[in-house]
């Protein structure tokens, strides 16, 4: 049975039933069969923490248990190197923009708060600003690899105030996915790399107006679909657009409003249902429809272009929910192209994940021991492999493994060389919220214009009007 938004819930791995006297023999790794907990009950769960318990809050993306396999065979590890330590797995089920509310409303109360909790690096700041973190300057001081971390990602994890508050782990760049298949059956070439926005146009009604069943082309979009919809779907385009500052002006420190830029993003994104090449409105609200996406539209023909990310062929691997070893010959990789070919030619987005401890933490010491565990570049090779990301670590980078793990690994990796983040300042989660708002306005009915005006006053009403400036 599908559950309803109110009935997420979640996932708590439950501590094996005791067969002998020695509780703390079976807690040293709390792993075991899922028990599902009402997010309700876990938030009043009363009594003192363990203090020698770590808990680890992390996002479950629907089925897939890899971020849970790197944290449990590193709990593992570190278990039986200090057999006194507890470490308690608290995945969290939920669609993303879910997964950002349930993990903060974890970490506002001190008998709920986890140890160490898996950040995105867009949220990081506004998780700061509300107090939800504490930083950690003083314990990276210690930490051997932070050389290794690459200087963008470093900065993505550096408050206002200058102190760092988390260790990158992860990062990513976006293109355009192709499936050969449709393309084959349609006429399009095998090597297609599009130069502009219209030739994206001219591929998905190629598509749309041949014999393919398969949907021309999908872009995040819309409210349920969260930052994927921001970052995958929008900013891939507004980055593209000629504006040079994009959503932010670093220069002049304030938010730009009325950009042609963003009017243009939305038409493209309008077009793409006014022309029927994409998706039905009610697939693009569905918060789980990636997941449809890499387990049945891709493999099985139905889907003929995903503007999507670098990580997702972790998808069609052995054991994941669709095997898939046909992906590498069948799927194609493009560069997105900017508005007009003009510019940079191309264009991508790239963020990442990393690790904080939170304000409420039992004992940040320990915290940080175990982080460590779970940052070593062993670990973050074998994660790296099993997730099919991208690594901010040079030692990681270096390994042969890591550079042959994936035949797009190398494709993705150069791509970071021109790409563009997003603002990492507190006000960004909720201009991403605005962002997704008017994409659904646009997909709606309302116009280009009118949702622009629309995502101006809300930016203002964030921001403030004296953090504001007009596109130039």
């Amino acid at each position: 049975m599908q559950r309803t938004r109110s009935q997420e819930v979640l996932v708590h791995p439950a501590t094996p039933p005791r067969s002998g006297p020695d509780r703390r023999s079976f807690l040293r790794f709390t792993a075991g069969a899922a028990a599902l907990l009402p997010l309700t009950a876990l938030a009043g769960c009363s009594g003192s923490r363990d203090a020698n318990t770590i808990r680890i809050a992390f996002q479950q993306f629907g089925s897939g248990t890899i971020k849970q396999e790197w944290i449990s065979t590193a709990a593992q590890e570190f278990s039986a190197e200090n057999p006194e330590l507890v470490v308690d797995l608290v995945p969290i089920v939920a669609a993303e923009n879910d997964y950002f509310t349930k993990n903060e409303l974890l970490m506002s109360s001190p008998r709920t708060s986890p140890d160490l909790v898996y950040e995105d690096s867009f949220i990081l700041l506004s998780d700061v600003g509300a107090g939800y973190l504490q930083p950690i300057t003083d314990l990276v001081e210690g930490f051997e690899n932070w050389d290794d971390i690459a200087d963008a990602s470093k900065e993505a994890v550096t408050g206002e105030d200058g102190e760092i508050y988390g260790i990158p782990i992860t990062t990513d760049t976006r293109a355009l996915w192709f499936q050969r298949e449709v393309f084959e059956q349609v006429g399009l070439p095998d090597d297609w790399q599009p130069t502009s926005w219209e030739e994206i146009l001219e591929a998905a009604r190629a598509i749309r107006d041949s014999d393919s069943e398969a949907i021309p082309l999908f872009i995040f979009a819309g409210t349920p679909q969260g930052e994927k919809a921001s970052m995958q779907g929008f900013e891939m385009l507004l980055y593209g657009t000629g504006d040079g500052t994009g959503l932010y002006d670093k220069d002049a420190e304030k938010w730009v409003l009325g950009s042609q830029g963003f009017i243009d993003s939305l038409t493209f994104l309008k077009t793409l249902f006014e022309e029927d090449l994409t998706a039905s409105t009610a697939q693009h609200l569905d918060p789980n429809i990636s997941e449809s996406i890499y387990t049945s539209l891709l493999p099985d023909a139905k889907l003929g272009i995903l503007l999507d990310g670098s990580w997702i062929s972790q998808n069609w691997g052995e054991g994941a929910g669709r095997p898939w070893p046909e992906w590498t010959d069948v799927m194609g990789l493009a560069d997105m192209p900017t508005q007009d070919g003009g510019g940079t030619k191309t264009v991508t987005l790239a963020g990442g994940w990393g690790l904080s401890i939170p304000e409420h933490v039992t004992d940040r010491e320990v915290a940080f021991r175990f982080l460590e565990k779970l940052v070593s570049t062993e670990t973050l090779v074998n994660y790296a492999i099993a997730d099919n990301h991208i690594t901010v670590r040079a030692d990681v980078a270096e390994d042969e493994r890591y550079r042959s793990y994936s035949p797009a690994v190398e494709y993705f990796t150069q791509l970071l060389e021109t790409a563009y983040y997003r603002p990492a300042l507190p006000a960004y989660p909720e201009v991403s919220s605005a962002i997704q708002e008017a994409m659904e306005a646009v997909m709606t009915g309302s116009t280009p214009e009118q949702a622009a005006a629309e995502y101006d006053a809300k930016v203002t009403d964030i921001v403030g009007s004296e953090n504001v400036q007009e596109a130039s």
